[in-house]
């Protein structure tokens, strides 16, 4: 074995693309430094490559074998001289390992061209090389057959969940609109990243909002430092609360639970504040279910990126209901998917250990004990 720096097995690139060069019915694939990758009608790059986002989350890698591009932040590592796919899988086991503590930047995080040039990769003989390749490919398609099945049991879930919703929502036929019984509907505003602190009021973005339940998710959280006289002051949440999101994921819904301490929204997402906020968790289940979806989204408007207004929310219908009666059929709802919680629960755990365990495949690999 040797080990040998980045720079002698491959060439290393930046795209040159800004972020608004996707096109969403393009030809060739766009690689930015999100962990999906868009399309776009133009290309510079054809594989086999791998390609690494420059910030965000340091630590994700793709191997492309075809025609693509690549956003300006965006590494993309072409020429292979070695087994592209062991230079990949070397990738996915130590890059982020390497780099957790040479990241530059304080609100985004970004890696340089030194962070690449620096990187050593061990190599052995090409057999090896191909042994190694195979071994992990076998043991990932175990596993990805295993994470295939607990997906599938997820949307099993969904599909659940929303018959129950429909079931306990079907009868409510005597509706309202959401302007006539709310007390303020608004978004968040724009400019926030200047605000971003360590800690302080909690930020919340359109990935904390989840179409599996009405609670805010809380794998990465966001703090912000306002002053006193900032603008997004206005949008400060409180208990019971629905939020909706505007853009991308259409119709997500989250509720504000009880012990929120100060939080905030960013301009991708809608607030509503029902007059009677007791009344709150039994609306977010409203909008969530099949019927307030299609009463929320029907007015959805935009070409190749669809939004929501603040004046579609506040013209969508939701039900006419009394305290008694939306308590009733919150507890109801609670007691018919608290098992499927609890189901949902060791799924999502089983499938977080996943990635711990593709790790642990990548480390015996590379440690020739696989």
């Amino acid at each position: 074995m040797k080990i040998v720096a980045l720079p002698e097995i491959c060439e290393i690139k930046t795209g040159k693309m800004d972020a608004n060069h996707a096109v969403k019915s393009g030809k060739y694939r766009f690689y930015t430094c999100a962990n999906q990758y868009s399309m776009c009608n133009t290309k510079s790059f054809s594989g086999p490559c791998i390609i690494v986002p420059g910030n965000g989350d340091i630590g994700l890698a793709f191997y492309y074998d075809g025609e693509f591009e690549a956003y300006q932040r965006t590494y993309v590592l072409q020429n292979i001289k070695i087994n592209p796919r062991y230079l990949y899988y070397h990738f996915l086991y130590k890059w982020r390992y390497v780099n957790s503590d040479k990241q530059f930047g304080s609100t985004v995080r970004y890696v340089r061209m030194s962070n690449f040039t620096s990187y050593q990769v061990p190599l052995f003989d090409e057999a090896e090389h191909v042994r190694i390749v195979e071994k992990i490919e076998e043991a990932f398609s175990e596993l990805d057959s295993g994470v295939e099945t607990l997906l599938k049991i997820k949307k099993q879930l969904e599909v659940y969940k929303q018959s129950v919703l429909k079931n306990v929502f079907s009868n409510f036929t005597d509706k309202q609109l959401i302007k006539d019984v709310s007390s303020i509907v608004t978004s968040g505003s724009r400019g926030w990243a200047k605000y971003y602190s360590d800690k302080g009021a909690r930020f919340i973005r359109i990935t904390d909002l989840t179409r599996d339940k009405i609670v805010l998710k809380n794998d990465s959280i966001q703090y912000v430092n306002l002053p006193e006289n900032a603008e997004g002051k206005r949008s400060r949440l409180f208990p019971n609360d629905v939020l909706v999101s505007i853009t991308a994921d259409l119709g997500s819904i989250a509720l504000i639970p009880e012990d929120i301490s100060e939080a905030y929204i960013n301009q991708h997402i809608a607030m509503i504040r029902f007059n009677n906020q007791e009344q709150g968790e039994f609306m977010a289940w409203y909008l969530k279910s099949d019927y307030g979806q299609k009463d929320l989204l029907k007015n959805k408007r935009g070409g190749g990126k669809l939004g929501l207004g603040l004046d579609d929310i506040r013209n969508t219908p939701v039900p006419k209901v009394d305290d008694a009666t939306a308590i009733s059929v919150v507890r109801e709802i609670d007691a018919r998917l608290s098992v499927c919680d609890s189901i949902e629960k060791i799924v999502n755990e089983t499938l977080s250990r996943s990635d711990a365990l593709r790790q642990s495949i990548l480390k015996e690999a590379f440690e020739g004990r696989l």
